[in-house]
């Protein structure tokens, strides 16, 4: 498995200054700022990008563990909330919103999965201290 890579820069202090995200694919570049990060600025910020990973990686975990299953999803749908406590400026919690199209699964079954792959999904592994939540929708 290849080692995967982003850069971050900055420049001035923390509330006027700004900085520049990149991505070692090449396809995200954009700024980023104190009023992305903690008010309601335009640009991204590293919150959001977590949740990007977040999302991604438990609908790819989700698909596995479906497939391992016997199970193949039409489209699993991933939505990812991430808090960041202001004032501990910490993660505190992530939540999850899943909306699956999956034939021939019941509802325990899929929940069980679910959570199996909000468990293992090697972005929910890294995010450890955080509480993740999952609400998770047959649809």
């Amino acid at each position: 498995m290849p080692t995967r890579n982003a850069e971050a820069t900055w420049r001035g202090d923390l509330q006027t200054g700004s900085g520049d995200l990149a991505l070692g694919s090449g396809v995200y570049e954009g700024p980023y700022s104190f009023a992305s990060r903690f008010e309601d600025g335009d640009e991204t910020n590293p919150e959001e990008l977590i949740g990007a990973a977040h999302a991604g990686c438990f609908v790819m975990a989700l698909s596995n563990e479906l497939d391992e299953a016997g199970y193949e999803a039409e489209e699993l749908h991933a939505d990812a909330e991430v808090h960041l406590d202001p004032e501990a400026l910490e993660i505190d919690w992530v939540e999850l919103t899943l909306e699956a199209t999956i034939p021939d699964i019941d509802e325990e079954t899929f929940q069980e999965i679910a959570a199996g792959a909000k468990e293992n999904c090697p972005v929910s592994k890294a995010l450890a201290g955080v509480d993740i939540r999952l609400d998770a929708t047959l649809v």
